[in-house]
């Protein structure tokens, strides 16, 4: 077992434990802005279709009930604009995070094998290849990276941590790109739907990738777009080779979704208005934290999209992380997320509205 611990890095969470302590301790209480998990109500219409499929004694199946792939695959012809979305080209998962872990295992990567992932990204990427044992690298521009052995392309729009977007044109070229060279794609759009400065469009568009999912394949959460983080909801779509052979993989090793969770996630991407009404309390606080950052001496860069706002003050992450705890404030550092992030913090705007009141009074 140690073999395998040994292949990832230390958990970076544990390192902010001592400035929680600190931030826990403001007269006021702590404003936990580190960790981008949902704090509002799950949509009532959603929790009715939970309940509703409470009593589901048998086992779910892998690829889910045919109306939860009616219901992506119409999600996906009418929200990204994907037409030729059929039921071979979607995958249930439980959640995106083990999907992002477990993918290069399951695609059978290991020594010798490369995953390319974004310099500045999400922390599973690296713990997937490692623990495959394949080798991780990293890239500024995907299309400049050396295409010998890489097996994997992930990409990550809206990224995570720096809210930044991919353009159309530049998806068109990246996809261009890992075709010619034989790579497989994997677009991590988990955030698809909190744009701000900018309309995040998925590879999966029919003028992205010409209609076809040849070699590419999109994630999807309903985290974040339906405060779903707590039923692990999650699913895949594009190439419908790669997507069976995932099957068929999960289906040995019984990673499937709960089948009134798969109730639920119907009953989401059949309604929008819950998506409206959510997008609209995430601007509001992220108008106000972004305001209150920049009066505080911030500068903000990229967070055009997702649900953080990528910060500096031009010095080492970790003091700035120090100020603010001693503010009550907590926020992640950003060389959790690479080492260009080493002068960043990214501050989450999910806490409920009385707590980021308290963080822009603080900042004042």
């Amino acid at each position: 077992m140690a073999a395998v611990s040994d292949r990832l890095p230390a958990f970076p969470w544990d390192k902010l434990e001592p400035y929680k302590a600190t931030a826990a301790a403001h007269a006021d209480g702590i404003v936990d802005l580190s960790v981008g998990t949902p704090v509002d109500p799950v949509p009532e219409l959603i929790q009715r279709a939970l309940i509703g499929a409470a009593d589901s004694p048998g086992y779910p199946t892998v690829w889910g009930t045919p109306a939860l792939r009616d219901a992506i695959t119409g999600w996906l012809r009418g929200r990204l604009g994907a037409s030729a979305a059929v039921h071979r080209n979607v995958l249930p998962v439980v959640g995106s995070k083990e999907l992002v872990a477990w993918l290069p295992t399951q695609l059978g990567l290991g020594a010798g094998d490369k995953v390319a992932y974004p310099r500045l990204a999400y922390p599973t990427y690296e713990v997937g290849a490692r623990l495959c044992g394949a080798e991780a690298v990293v890239y500024d521009d995907p299309t400049e990276l050396d295409p010998a052995g890489v097996k994997l392309l992930w990409l990550n729009s809206p990224s995570n941590p720096t809210g930044k977007v991919l353009s159309k044109e530049e998806l068109i070229r990246i996809v261009a790109w890992a075709r010619e060279h034989g790579i497989l794609l994997f677009s991590d759009e988990c955030y698809l739907e909190l744009g701000w400065e900018a309309e995040p469009v998925s590879v999966l568009h029919d003028e992205v990738c010409g209609g076809s999912y040849e070699g590419i394949v999109a994630v999807h959460s309903l985290s974040k777009r339906s405060n779903l983080a707590g039923y692990r909801a999650a699913f895949i779509a594009g190439d419908a080779a790669v997507l069976g052979e995932l099957l068929e993989i999960r289906k040995h090793g019984g990673m499937m979704t709960a089948a009134p969770v798969q109730a639920a996630v119907v009953a989401a991407l059949g309604d929008d208005a819950h998506v409206e009404e959510q997008r609209g309390r995430y601007a509001a606080r992220r108008e106000a934290l972004r305001t209150a950052l920049e009066a505080h001496g911030f500068r903000v860069e990229h967070s055009e999209a997702s649900l953080y706002l990528w910060v500096t003050r031009d010095e080492p992450c970790w003091d700035t992380v120090a100020h603010l705890a001693d503010l009550g404030i907590l926020v992640a550092p950003g060389d959790f997320y690479g080492e260009a992030g080493a002068n960043f913090v990214r501050v989450a705007f999910t806490a409920t509205d009385e707590r980021v009141e308290a963080a822009v009074k603080r900042l004042g």
